[in-house]
């Protein structure tokens, strides 16, 4: 085989849109990237070129904010027709500077942006936020200049905001380089979320609406085209901060998918909450992506097994992501948490339970000591879990601290409480809360929810003595489900290493399954017995060496799916069986694909009985290649039940895959049928993944299908192997 030698590390490109030196640009490790932010999000001092007297324009707003709200450096507009801006000395030039600002805002037209970057880079300015638009949102001109910025910024070793950015806020420090409409009606809370988005708008959509809930977020974050700092970079630098709790993300496609992995990678090791609203998941969304902010949004399917593995919580809605991030707050995250349910409806009890089922919260009874002596004290109470009180309660305030002890005493991880509007009616508030305080005190590891309806004082009193309170009971469900899913994610245990290859040569191409499965059988993947046959004679010939039943198939490189002209023979037992199937097949070829190219059959030993499933491989244009697994056969298209995991992993990763497959059960031996050794299958997958890293952009698809699990071992059915030609996937860092 010709091609180049390949140690399958794993370490090859597994994605797009990372420049410069390997994996992190200009810098020796992703943290390194992260860390550089810090002039970009934390100056000492700036300057704003294109500052405008007027604080209603782009230039002006930045500087009226700053100005209103303390910013704690100097500013220096740069304007060359005024001596004061917003009365503050203006300098006619960068040059002009009395110092070099740590950042520098750009609001000029953007024919000018180019030569006021090599400026401050000049200078030695470390960051610069472009405000401006007119670049790779617009044509391939503005694409052109864009990456003329982001080239400038990398020679000078400075990081570059934008451009097309709505710029961000720190209100820490009152730094405001952003020209939002959306601060006219108030500016940020203290409190310790972080927001980036893509998008400018959207990103003051999620912090104006956080502020109306009373949800504190001093930082946002945006990063508009993306020409060097992405939506990853800022996640990094979120990560890292001490004053940053739980970070909210929107994000329209993925550019330097390393560094945006290894954000998140960070974020977990931390901790840290990343709660994302990931758009482009349709057809229509995807294109409508692309021409907003120029980012390429990938395959949805790819992107949520990709932020799921990562520990990302991905949300559809803003007000999904702002519960998950009221509910992170509490830095409560209990993995596969029980939820205990304390309610005065039993109806509202009902409906709580369907939602913790269909999100996979675990709700086991109250022991049963604890349903007797609840039972005593209410005799018409529903003690098992739900724990219906009652509205006896309200007339006997004592009994709601005694339930909700027996609940919380009981080891539940979660405890909702259902009081409606009666948690917030003046006459009944007050003996709930001196009932409950005490029991969350005693519980300070529980992640303890209200679900009452009451006005913004009582809500926050109800929050200072411990509680999250949501008014639907729904939403806190699923915000308890989300909070598991993150406990699950930041206690996971290391992951296995991909499996190793032996050294291979990759090829020039793989032309036909025979090629296909010879390639795999040298790097040890099972492969049932065959040959390649040119005649009826041959065939006959080689079915002695191999034994019976046989199966024959049609090779040909223009027909890479046979079974669509039927050219497929199973169960052959016997020499005139094998004979008389080649002919019917040479007959088949001629009538309905002329044209193809021959290259004889492939004559091989049938496999029998197992499970048929399916293993795949693709390269994903923003994570590289991504492994597949699912029912084979007919299966794969009447079921639509396949699992995505980034290539590579170990067998671990392999078992959750298989496990998450509604077809797990024919492989653990459903309906008395033998169970598959999901052991060997785990491995092949594994293998699979490690063979998809090594082959890196080489790789367009692989399709095994249909894979035999069998009682002892598997076997590859059929093989599929497509792989582009050397040149194009010469550029693999």
């Amino acid at each position: 085989m010709s091609g180049n030698r390949c140690e399958p590390d794993g370490n090859e490109n597994q994605g797009n849109g990372d420049q410069g030196n390997g994996d992190w640009g200009a810098f020796a490790s992703a943290q390194d990237a992260f860390a550089s932010l810090t002039p970009l999000i934390a100056p000492r001092s700036v300057a704003i070129i294109g500052a405008s007297d007027d604080p209603t324009r782009i230039g002006g707003r930045p500087l009226a904010y700053m100005k209103a709200r303390g910013f704690r450096g100097p500013i220096y507009p740069v304007n060359p027709k005024r001596r004061t801006v917003q009365e503050l000395a203006a300098f006619p030039s960068i040059d002009a500077l009395p110092e070099v600002p740590d950042v520098a805002i750009i609001a000029v037209p953007a024919p000018h942006v180019l030569e006021n970057v090599e400026a401050l880079g000049a200078r030695g300015t470390r960051g610069v936020i472009v405000l401006s638009a007119g670049f790779a949102e617009v044509d391939a001109a503005g694409a052109k200049a864009q990456e003329a910025l982001a080239a400038a910024a990398r020679r000078h070793g400075m990081r570059l905001l934008g451009p097309n950015c709505l710029g961000l806020f720190n209100d820490r420090i009152g730094f405001y380089p952003t020209f939002s409409s959306s601060l006219e009606t108030g500016y940020p809370l203290p409190g310790r979320i972080g927001i980036v988005s893509q998008s400018g708008a959207f990103g003051t959509h999620i912090f104006t609406i956080a502020r109306n809930r009373g949800l504190g977020t001093p930082l946002c974050v945006t990063t508009g085209n993306e020409a060097d700092v992405t939506i990853g970079d800022v996640i990094g630098w979120l990560a890292a901060d001490p004053e940053i709790d739980v970070i909210v993300a929107y994000a329209e496609g993925i550019n330097a998918p390393r560094r945006f992995l290894a954000a998140l990678e960070a974020a977990r090791a931390a901790r840290q909450p990343v709660i994302m609203m990931k758009v482009g998941r349709s057809a229509l969304g995807a294109e409508a992506a692309r021409s907003h902010t120029a980012s390429l949004a990938g395959d949805d399917r790819v992107m949520d097994s990709v932020l799921e593995a990562s520990g990302v919580l991905r949300v559809r809605t803003t007000e999904e992501m702002l519960d998950f991030a009221y509910a992170a707050t509490a830095r409560l995250y209990p993995p596969r948490p029980r939820l205990g349910v304390i309610t005065v409806s039993g109806g509202a009890g009902v409906m709580i339970s369907d939602y913790a089922a269909e999100l996979g919260l675990a709700m086991p009874p109250l022991p049963e000591e604890a349903q007797a002596a609840l039972k005593a004290l209410v005799p018409f109470s529903a003690p098992r879990n739900p724990v219906d009180c009652t509205a006896q309660v309200f007339n006997e305030p004592a009994l709601i601290g005694r339930f909700a002890e027996a609940v919380a005493g009981a080891g539940y991880e979660a405890l909702l409480a259902f009081f409606s509007q009666t948690g917030g009616a003046a006459s009944i508030a007050p003996h709930l809360r001196a009932e409950l305080a005490p029991v969350r005190r005693k519980h300070p590891d529980m992640l303890a929810v209200l679900s009452v309806i009451a006005d913004r004082e009582l809500t926050r009193a109800y929050e200072a003595e411990g509680f999250l309170v949501f008014e639907d009971p729904a939403r806190a469900v699923a915000a308890i489900a989300a909070m598991g899913r993150l406990g699950a994610a930041f206690t996971a245990p290391e992951r296995a290493p991909p499996p190793a290859l032996p050294p291979f040569t990759r090829p020039a191409s793989l032309a036909d399954e025979k090629e296909a499965k010879d390639f795999l059988a040298a790097l040890g993947f099972p492969v049932p017995p065959g040959e390649r046959v040119w005649s009826a004679a041959e065939a006959v010939a080689a079915a002695r060496r191999l034994g019976f039943p046989l199966v024959l198939k049609l090779l040909s490189p223009d027909l890479p799916h046979k079974s669509d002209i039927g050219g497929v023979r199973l169960g052959l037992g016997d020499e005139e069986a094998v004979a008389a199937a080649f002919d019917e097949l040479e007959r088949r070829l001629a009538t309905h694909r002329p044209e193809a190219r021959r290259a004889g059959m492939l004559l091989e030993r049938m496999v029998e009985g197992g499970v048929e499933c399916l293993i795949g491989l693709h390269y994903d244009p923003v994570f590289g290649p991504v492994a597949a697994f699912g029912l084979g056969g007919i299966f794969v298209e009447l079921f639509d039940d396949v699992i995505l995991h980034r290539c590579p992993f170990g067998i671990d990763v392999a078992k959750d895959m298989i496990h998450k497959s509604r077809g797990a059960r024919l492989l653990e031996g459903a309906r008395g049928r033998p169970k598959a050794d999901i052991e060997a299958f785990a491995l092949l997958l594994a293998k699979v993944s490690a063979l998809g890293a090594a082959l890196g952009p080489r790789l367009v698809a692989l399709d095994l299908n249909p894979v035999f699990a069998l009682a002892e071992g598997v076997v590859i059915g059929d093989a599929l192997i497509e792989l582009r030609n050397a040149q194009m996937g010469q550029n693999e860092g």
